[in-house]
């Protein structure tokens, strides 16, 4: 029987593998501008992401106990870069979908939108470093 306490180290591999792939794609997009799949590729797999963290996020608020001690230090940076993580994913997907609306993919602004990616895919992997320590490290799952 699976307990609630495993549904969050289940999910979390989700949003990790998402934004990295996503941003990776948008990555050869700019390299292979004629490769304009790469670029919906991208854009499907932020927001699947997105929404993938914010699920991830969610079950770690309310199915994770709190920790005491170094390991409790670490819990907190962990969820700090969680939050961060969902709040860059996120404004990363609504600036996405306002150049789309706009038809403006291919302006200059498309390099603040890669920009935000890369910074939300460098925290998705932050958090997950600090969720593996947790788990690696004090043998405490999450």
């Amino acid at each position: 029987m699976i307990e609630l306490s495993h549904i969050h180290p289940m999910l979390v591999h989700f949003p990790i593998a998402l934004v990295v792939f996503g941003f990776v794609a948008d990555f050869a997009y700019l390299l292979y501008k004629k490769e304009a799949c790469l670029s919906k590729t991208g854009f499907y797999l932020l927001v699947a992401g997105t929404l993938s963290a914010m699920v991830a996020l969610l079950s770690g608020v309310l199915f994770t106990s709190e920790m005491s001690g170094d390991a409790g230090e670490i819990q907190e940076t962990h969820e700090l870069f969680a939050w961060l993580t969902v709040a860059l994913l996120t404004a990363t997907s609504v600036f996405r979908i306002f150049l789309m609306a706009k038809n403006r993919e291919d302006s200059n602004l498309k390099w603040i939108a890669f920009v935000l990616y890369g910074i939300a895919t460098f925290s998705v992997s932050l958090t997950g470093f600090f969720g593996g320590t947790l788990v690696y490290n004090y043998m405490m799952p999450l």
